[in-house]
């Protein structure tokens, strides 16, 4: 009977660790490589591994803006005037306008020259970070975009006129942008949460919480306001992970 290696159980235990440290897309890679060589190249479908989806991360910064409605447009900025498109947004379609207005809170704090996004919306919407609203004196919720109701309201100034808003200031909730092949490489869909992980040097944040927001023609873009962006040092970022949020264990008990 033959005598068992008595190094063999360690060997085998850090090839084990290795197979389950490797990256999921180079394990696919290796065991299609390893089909084709089996099978043979001839008459078989297998894609080759260039084609694997690779996803182009892109972490914004939101800052302050302001969308408005057909309406608002032109009595903020004069009869008959439409948004004039300025410079584009990474996601297709949306922009930023020429035109700024200004925010008045209460006691009549002020924020001027914030930026208009385009295009118009059925209903007015002003997104700050929390730094913002403090200093407007605004108890600004957080929401995710549209879901305005029960919201504090502002006025709006502009050159031509002024509009009041009964509702409409939130500090917009961090989410992602994502097109049907970002959500099957991620294994998530429209309304997951996923957490993004950011390393900075000495202010290193996870981020959790963030929502999918899945559409045929959006670019994989996560969306985070000033104050978040500045916490974790961005700009200057070291490494960056998007990932599926795990359930609390919390949950369990």
């Amino acid at each position: 009977m033959p005598r068992r290696n008595p190094n063999y159980n360690q060997r085998k235990s850090i090839v084990t660790t290795t197979i389950q440290n490797l990256d999921p897309r180079i394990v696919e890679s290796l065991v299609r490589a390893a089909v084709e060589r089996a099978l043979g190249s001839s008459g078989t479908n297998i894609a080759p591994a260039a084609s694997i989806h690779k996803p182009n991360l892109v972490v914004s910064i939101s800052a302050r803006h302001i969308h408005l409605t057909d309406e608002h447009v032109e009595k903020l900025f004069g009869p008959g005037k439409k948004l004039t498109p300025e410079k584009g947004l990474y996601q297709d379609g949306f922009y930023a306008a020429a035109e700024t207005v200004m925010i008045v809170g209460p006691r009549r704090r002020m924020l001027p020259n914030v930026r208009v996004l385009g295009p118009t919306r059925k209903a007015s919407q002003v997104e700050l970070a929390y730094t913002d609203a403090i200093s407007l004196g605004i108890d600004a919720p957080v929401r995710h975009s549209g879901d305005i109701a029960g919201t504090p309201g502002c006025v709006l100034v502009g050159p031509a006129g002024a509009v009041e808003l009964t509702q409409g200031v939130i500090r917009a909730a961090r989410h992602v942008h994502m097109g049907p092949r970002d959500t099957a490489f991620y294994g998530v869909k429209n309304g997951d949460f996923m957490s993004l992980s950011v390393r900075s040097h000495q202010c290193s944040v996870l981020f959790e919480d963030l929502l999918v927001r899945e559409d045929t023609h959006a670019k994989l873009e996560v969306h985070i306001d000033t104050d978040e962006g500045n916490a974790c040092d961005l700009d200057r970022a070291l490494a960056i992970e998007l990932k599926k949020q795990q359930p609390c264990k919390c949950n369990d008990h």
